[in-house]
């Protein structure tokens, strides 16, 4: 690599590292704030879980720092969900030289767009996937034997699904930007089809738990939001059209 290549991807990196810091810091901000709730969120958190379980069957924990910690992973999991319009921004900000004076305009559809498919993920996820998940799996334990959920294991899993879920619920807007960004096209998106599909399903795999069920009940919104990003790629690539008709 030249002196000329290397400087522009020297700046690329110095500015994508300027970003993430910019929003880590707004994460542990809010974080911050959101640890003095990390109780009562944590009441709310495990209602899925605790709705699953029968009365004598409950959570434990097996280390003394075990509460501390779990509080610290819902005040961060807290922290990215409510600074995620911020972050989106951010990421916008990275991605925006790259693009065309007229797209650019595009910022705030982006960002509340972004925000709400991601709280709404995580919202799907919390209200259908975590309670159907661990109904199904505890389902598989003999009558004879009990659960003692242990307390990072669940807020691990649980975390990640949700995560999961409200990142696989940004497929519409990046398909839209990918198609107006020239990257994919709508027939390409359509003849591969089957191999998102199959990429959707894997998805499900690594971030649900190992049940069919549960990775359906996930996949199927995904495979919904897919052919919803295309049909909104379908109309980016027409207005692109006329405009250089």
């Amino acid at each position: 690599m030249n002196d000329e290549n290397k400087q522009p991807f020297l700046s690329h990196l110095e500015e994508l590292r300027s970003r993430l810091i910019k929003s880590i810091i707004a994460i542990v901000i809010v974080a911050a704030g959101a640890y003095y709730f990390a109780e009562h969120i944590f009441n709310f958190l495990t209602s899925p879980l605790l709705a699953a379980l029968s009365e004598d069957e409950r959570m434990i924990f097996t280390s003394p720092f075990e509460m501390i910690f779990t509080y610290i992973k819902i005040a961060l999991v807290t922290g990215l969900l409510i600074s995620s319009p911020y972050v989106f921004l951010q990421f916008w900000k990275f991605i925006a030289p790259g693009l065309y004076q007229n797209e650019k305009k595009y910022v705030i559809p982006f960002v509340v767009t972004s925000s709400l498919l991601f709280v709404g993920g995580m919202v799907f996820g919390y209200l259908l996937v975590l309670p159907l998940g661990f109904k199904v799996l505890l389902g598989l334990a003999p009558e004879n034997v009990d659960a003692a959920i242990k307390v990072n294991e669940y807020f691990s899993n649980a975390t990640k699904m949700l995560i999961g879920i409200g990142l696989g619920f940004e497929m519409p807007i990046v398909i839209f930007f990918l198609t107006k960004m020239g990257v994919v096209s709508t027939a390409f998106l359509r003849k591969n089809r089957k191999y998102a599909i199959l990429l959707t399903f894997i998805a499900a795999a690594i971030f649900t738990p190992p049940d069919p069920v549960t990775q359906c009940i996930m996949a199927g919104p995904l495979i919904i939001l897919f052919e919803l990003g295309l049909f909104v790629a379908r109309f980016a690539e027409k207005k692109k059209k006329e405009k250089t008709d």
